[in-house]
């Protein structure tokens, strides 16, 4: 995998877990495997449904600190001619690896993702997903994923390393656009999304 090697410096933190770093564990309530984890926020462009070019990232919760997600390439999510975007790859590596979170519950932002691009993904592709966290160090979560053209098994066209920071509620209610905080929080389903992880203070 990409950047597992190196650090890269205090103003860039690395993606090679620290001595000290530990084991990830599944939380006692998470998801059981194989349930599907749903939306974070209606309005997301990785899993939110009312997004209507989004990608509706799909994602299941899997054995372990592990999760699937799957979604197909459509035409508005084009770079080069009926090809996927790298940032539209990109962004479906980041949601996947983002969706570990559930079965941590607790809350966390992505501090770096490193990805690879091994092939073209065409239109009309369903791309498979696999995320596996594979250490924690404080408030640092360190993950790996892989995408696949066609489902599990098929050729693989992107692969990530990631570092993902544990953060309050609080950062996302201070530093978002304050009409869609103030929507976000007058939802019934988003505030009961926000309680689920409240139960690692």
């Amino acid at each position: 995998m990409s950047g597992a090697t190196t650090d890269a410096g205090p103003d860039r933190p690395g993606l090679t877990p620290p001595r000290d770093a530990v084991a990830p564990e599944r939380h006692p309530d998470a998801p059981a495997p194989g349930e599907p984890l749903g939306a974070h926020y209606d309005h997301c462009f990785g899993c939110g449904g009312a997004q209507p070019h989004g990608l509706h990232l799909e994602a299941t919760a899997g054995e372990g600190v592990s999760v699937t997600a799957e979604f197909t390439v459509q035409p508005a999510h084009q770079g080069a001619p009926g090809l996927a975007h790298g940032g539209v790859l990109a962004t479906a590596l980041d949601e996947t690896l983002g969706s570990l979170a559930w079965l941590l519950r607790t809350i966390a932002v992505t501090g770096r993702l490193e990805t690879d691009f091994v092939q073209p993904v065409p239109v009309g592709a369903t791309l498979h997903l696999e995320a596996r966290c594979t250490a924690v160090a404080g408030r640092k979560i360190y993950s790996t994923a892989v995408g696949r053209i066609g489902g599990p098994d098929g050729p693989v066209a992107v692969r990530a390393d990631a570092l993902f920071i544990e953060v309050k509620l609080e950062h996302f209610t201070d530093n978002g656009r304050p009409e869609e905080i103030r929507a976000a929080m007058s939802d019934p389903d988003q505030v009961k999304v926000a309680r689920a992880f409240e139960v690692n203070p």
